[in-house]
C-alpha cells in the first residue's frame, strides 16, 4: 500500500465510511504507523468475518512474511467473531501474534510476556475443552514455541527475526 500526499490538520481524526474513529496512517510490516504521505505496507481489512481455516491460512501468510502484528488483526477478528466457547482461543493467538511483534520490535520485556501470557491461554483453552488441534492447529507445539521464544527474548534483548522466529500453526513438522 502506498501512501498518498495527505496531511491532517492538527486534532482531526480519520474516521472509517461509519464515523468510527480509524487510524489511517500507512504503518511498516511491524504495524508501526509511518507519517502520512509515506509507503507502508499492505494492513489486513479489519473486522472481516472468514471461516476458521481461512483465518489459519491469512494469519500463517502474514506469519511467514514477518508481519505479526498483521497477523494479531486475523486472529483478532476471529477473536471478536467467533463461537463465545472459542474466543480464548483466538484471543491467546492474537497475543502469541503481539508477542512476536513486540519481540522483533526489540521490546524484550514485552515481547516476553506476551508469548507466555498466549501460551498460556491457549494451553488454558486445550485443558478446558480436551482439543489439542482445533481447525488443524497443534497448540501443544505453539506453546512450545512460545515459550522457548519467550526465554530466548528474555536471555538476548535484542530483536528477532519475525519472519524467521514466526511459529508453524500447524506443528513444526507440518
Amino acid at each position: 500500500m502506498t501512501g498518498t500526499s495527505e496531511t491532517r490538520p492538527a486534532g482531526a481524526r480519520d474516521r472509517d465510511a461509519e464515523g468510527r474513529a480509524r487510524n489511517a496512517r500507512p504503518r511498516d510490516g511491524l504495524g508501526r504507523p509511518l507519517p502520512y504521505g509515506a509507503a507502508g505496507v499492505e494492513r489486513a481489512p479489519e473486522g472481516v468475518v472468514r471461516r476458521p481455516g481461512d483465518t489459519v491460512a491469512e494469519a500463517q501468510a502474514l506469519l511467514d512474511a514477518g508481519r505479526p502484528f498483521h497477523a494479531h488483526e486475523v486472529f483478532e477478528d476471529a477473536w471478536k467473531s467467533g463461537p463465545a466457547d472459542e474466543r480464548g482461543l483466538w484471543r491467546g493467538l492474537a497475543q502469541l501474534a503481539v508477542g512476536l511483534t513486540h519481540a522483533a520490535r526489540g521490546n524484550a520485556t514485552g515481547g516476553a510476556r506476551l508469548l507466555l501470557r498466549g501460551a498460556g491461554a491457549v494451553e488454558e483453552w486445550t485443558s478446558a475443552t480436551a482439543r489439542q488441534r482445533p481447525y488443524g492447529l497443534d497448540l501443544a507445539d505453539l506453546t512450545g514455541w512460545a515459550r522457548e521464544l519467550a526465554a530466548v527474548v528474555e536471555r538476548e534483548r535484542g530483536p528477532v527475526d519475525a519472519a524467521r522466529a514466526a511459529p508453524r500453526l500447524h506443528g513444526r513438522t507440518a
